[in-house]
């Protein structure tokens, strides 16, 4: 007996840094289209945008919010409890920022990804305040100090799970995956950053193998790939990229048609 799924379109939003607001581009053309989500998932950069966009936002506004701002402004250097920079400022942002407050008030069910760094489990948030769980998704471990919620401390989701898809596959009929973290192993600088940044990237292509294969529709912009996590000055160009990519691969699909 097949048992009715409660949404018919979900989307999961991967982790990605900056290249996360290549979301808010593939959202934009799905807006076109005519395809609205019923249900979201999203890790670190994805949670962002997928917080942003059920409360109400627009893609071109979720762009625009993170247009000017640079990464010294969203961060701190503290070198003590556990990190290098403390995000206190983005966490201050992102709380004027969301009319919601609570998971509850949005205008669509959203999943939220974060990692129990205490006890090593993935962990979904989905009810209660927002803030917390957003900013513990985007706490990447060694950079950014981890976020605490009720005693435990959380670190990105994307250090367990980078592409959230089975946290809503069993609930939706439809899937579309987001991936803005492609890899390719191109050349890097021996730095601090770029290490940091390239470790992840290892470690997250390992971890969105499974998810990918559950996606009935998986938009990947390979170009992604040749931008740095922390390239806040591209953030219009990455949102273009994004836009572009959903756009074209939309048009050459069956998808919006089988919906």
């Amino acid at each position: 007996m097949v048992t009715e799924k409660p949404y018919k379109i979900g989307i999961a939003l991967s982790g990605g840094g900056i290249r996360g607001l290549c979301h808010a581009g593939v959202l934009k053309a799905l807006d076109e289209f005519g395809i609205k989500p019923d249900i979201l998932s999203g890790v670190s950069a994805g949670a962002v945008v997928a917080a942003l966009y059920a409360d109400g936002y627009t893609p071109d506004e979720i762009a625009a919010l993170f247009e000017d701002i640079s990464f010294r402004k969203m961060t701190q250097i503290q070198f003590t409890n556990g990190g290098i920079f403390s995000i206190k400022a983005f966490e201050r942002f992102m709380g004027r920022t969301l009319r919601a407050k609570r998971f509850e008030e949005l205008n669509i069910p959203t999943y939220i990804v974060a990692t129990d760094f205490d006890h090593g489990r993935s962990v979904e948030f989905s009810q209660g305040i927002i803030i917390h769980p957003l900013v513990a998704s985007c706490s990447v471990p060694i950079l950014f100090v981890p976020k605490k919620i009720k005693g435990v401390n959380y670190v990105d989701g994307g250090v367990l799970k980078n592409f959230p898809v089975t946290s809503i596959r069993s609930q939706c009929d439809y899937l579309i995956g987001i991936n803005a973290s492609p890899l390719v192993a191109d050349d890097y600088k021996l730095s601090i950053m770029n290490v940091a940044q390239r470790t992840y990237h290892f470690m997250f292509k390992a971890n969105i193998l499974y998810d990918k294969e559950l996606c009935d529709l998986l938009i990947e912009p390979v170009d992604m790939a040749h931008y740095d996590m922390f390239d806040i000055e591209k953030g219009r160009e990455i949102f273009e990229l994004g836009y572009q990519s959903a756009k074209k691969m939309l048009s050459e699909s069956d998808f919006s048609i089988r919906l």
